[in-house]
């Protein structure tokens, strides 16, 4: 009654199961790859943050390291020209 050519069924079945297999890890890779990027996001933030006040506190404790000296300054030039 009906003549299949098996090379045509075999093949539209097998791309059929294939897709149907592979439809829930497709969907489960998505999922996955947005959360780690999210979390590569979150961490390259919080690097940056870290990287800004290690950078700040190198800043402060330079300006404090300048403040003695700029004290010490005028009274070595006192001393130097004779004044008190």
């Amino acid at each position: 009654m009906f003549h299949f050519k098996s090379k045509k069924m075999t093949l539209a079945l097998s791309v059929c199961i294939m897709s149907m297999l592979l439809a829930p890890v497709i969907t489960q890779a998505e999922t996955s790859t947005g959360s780690t990027a999210a979390r590569q996001a979150a961490d390259q933030k919080a690097a940056l943050a870290k990287k800004a006040a290690v950078q700040q506190k190198l800043a402060e404790e330079k300006q404090k390291a300048a403040e003695p000296q700029k004290a010490e300054t005028p009274a070595a030039e006192k001393q130097e020209t004779g004044e008190k």
